[in-house]
């Protein structure tokens, strides 16, 4: 242990803040004005005079899966030459955010062989009754216009692949 005697020497044992984190730094007369918070400048909302040359675009990336409504169905999904998937969901569903992340890696993986789709039960009602879904996050396949398959629930990536795998095997 270190003997220490002054209180100069206590201060330099002390970590020193980083010139990255402002927010630690003891305040000084330097940069300490009325119109500025730990030395950095007020947010603004005005236009820069000189933009930054990175932009965030989207938080997101761009959906695999289409949106399909009650206009669009029988072109998209019953009348498709290629099997379909449809997931049924609702927007305060939790579980069905869940499971939207699995279809848009199965979109992906299977991108010209199935073509995935989401269609939202609470806008579309017509159809969820059609099919007599009671309950979200529901996938059904079809292939020729026709029901084949459906996982109910939420179900890891691998029952929603073996349900495409038997559709596309089947041979009608």
């Amino acid at each position: 242990m270190a003997n220490v005697s002054s209180s100069s020497s206590v201060y330099s044992l002390l970590p020193r803040p980083s010139p990255l984190n402002r927010q630690f730094a003891p305040r000084s007369s330097s940069f300490a004005s009325p119109h500025q918070i730990n030395g950095f400048p007020p947010l603004s909302f005005r236009q820069s005079r000189n933009p930054s040359p990175l932009r965030v675009l989207s938080m997101r990336c761009e959906s695999k899966a289409t949106v399909v409504s009650g206009k669009s169905w029988k072109t998209s999904v019953l009348d498709s030459k290629t099997p379909v998937l449809v997931e049924f969901y609702a927007s305060w569903c939790g579980p069905c955010q869940m499971v939207h992340r699995v279809i848009e890696e199965i979109a992906g993986e299977y991108a010209g062989k199935v073509k995935c789709f989401v269609l939202n039960a609470d806008q579309d009602p017509r159809i969820a009754e059609e099919y007599d879904i009671k309950a979200v996050p529901i996938v059904l396949v079809f292939k020729n216009g026709e029901k084949c398959e459906s996982v109910v629930g939420t179900m890891p990536k691998e029952f929603y692949a073996a349900a495409i795998e038997r559709v596309l095997a089947s041979s009608s």
